[in-house]
């Protein structure tokens, strides 16, 4: 059993809560953090230029739209310790594996590995391929201490990809040895597709991590604090070669009028991957609170010093209360950093938990048998203090009796 001492811990947490005053952060308990974060106020000011600079230049404002996509392609590049990083943008996780997923030689591999804690973004597009007629292997998350290398097994010459988080949805436990995935699918020719999502922002990521030739996928709806519409794929080098299927017209290499019966042609580089038309307030805004991070200190390294206090309070608070364990617990066995920016207490009554906290004013979610309790910079640790304690006074009353 490991023991967590998160009073251990100082507090490295800079003054936040007065950026964030149109998300009211100190008024109210929000405890979703590893879903939707607030949205410091500098982000309005990114959706206010979006707004003025189509009304400037009407359809030349792309140039200026184009430049803000630049400085999200940036900001990703940097979280994944890859400045030179291919980057292709979307709207959303999905729209970017389906372009994966299209890109891929399915008729002569067949076979696709993935995990049974994988995002729904994914994990719905698995299930539908497998009842079109691929096989799909889904390898138990648990335990996860062994999950990469039970996932390595399963690759052979017929799998023409895995798609695996770093860090998991449900449980926030961190995956470890993802490079016996890579070096598995390395043998195979297979592909390696990684779902960062619950990672960036909360636990530093690095491609020179035996992931240089991984796929990345992920976004900046949760930890990061970009709003909707900011995700990305990152390619590795070989991805110069493939020709994904689903294709928008901003992967044309310049030529919308190709001569007729002529190849379908592909930019260079992360262009390939592109898409078409897109609403570029989501970048304009994201560049506003990427500046933010970098004004407030924000770095990976940072926040997973924020991450590992807010967590370890939450779990000390949660010890505290003694309940019982067959109404709710955690996990006692995972080190704190085996964890990523959320506390998952396991309970049948998760969601009739997660129903009685909101009418007590404490923001959390629930995942089958799990109760999320996400925290973030801007929350202080009497306002954590605060949420447990409300947590406890829902398990020890009739209500859920």
């Amino acid at each position: 059993m490991t023991n967590e001492h998160p009073g251990q811990r100082s507090d490295p947490r800079p003054n936040l809560a007065e950026h964030y005053t149109r998300f009211r952060v100190a008024e109210r308990l929000l405890l979703t953090g590893h879903s939707h974060q607030a949205w410091p106020d500098v982000a309005l000011d990114g959706v206010r230029e979006a707004f003025e600079d189509a009304a400037l230049d009407v359809e030349r404002k792309w140039g200026r739209a184009f430049a803000h996509a630049d400085r999200v392609r940036a900001g990703f590049a940097a979280l994944l310790d890859a400045p030179d990083a291919q980057i292709a943008l979307g709207a959303n996780t999905h729209e970017l594996v389906v372009r994966f997923l299209s890109a891929l030689d399915l008729r002569t591999r067949p076979r696709l590995v993935t995990t049974d804690g994988e995002f729904h973004s994914a994990r719905r597009q698995l299930d539908r391929l497998a009842e079109a007629g691929l096989e799909l292997v889904t390898v138990p998350s648990g335990p996860v201490a062994t999950l990469a290398e039970r996932l390595a097994a399963e690759i052979d010459h017929r799998t023409a990809a895995a798609v695996i988080s770093s860090v998991l949805f449900e449980t926030a436990h961190v995956v470890p040895h993802l490079e016996a995935v890579a070096a598995s699918c390395a043998r195979h020719g297979a592909e390696l597709l990684v779902d960062a999502y619950h990672q960036l922002g909360v636990v530093p990521f690095s491609l020179t991590d035996g992931l240089a030739d991984a796929w990345v996928v992920g976004g900046g709806y949760k930890y990061l604090q970009l709003g909707e519409g900011n995700c990305f794929l990152r390619l590795p080098s070989h991805a110069g070669t493939m020709r994904p299927i689903v294709t928008g017209w901003y992967a044309e290499v310049g030529d919308l009028d190709p001569p007729p019966g002529s190849a379908v042609a592909y930019a260079q580089g992360a262009d390939r991957f592109a898409g078409a038309t897109y609403d570029p307030t989501s970048h304009y805004r994201a560049s506003r609170v990427l500046d933010f991070f970098a004004d407030q200190g924000l770095s990976p390294a940072r926040l997973r010093e924020i991450s590992l206090h807010q967590r370890g309070l939450l779990v000390a608070e949660f010890d505290r209360l003694d309940l019982p364990a067959a109404v709710i617990t955690r996990d006692r066995v995972t080190s704190p950093e085996g964890f990523g920016g959320f506390l998952a207490l396991s309970s049948p009554r998760a969601v009739d938990l997660q129903s009685a906290l909101i009418e007590r004013g404490v923001h959390t979610d629930a995942r089958g048998d799990h109760l999320r309790l996400g925290p973030a910079p801007y929350l202080t640790d009497d306002q954590l203090r605060a949420a447990v304690a409300a947590l406890g006074e829902i398990v020890r009353s009739d209500s859920l009796h």
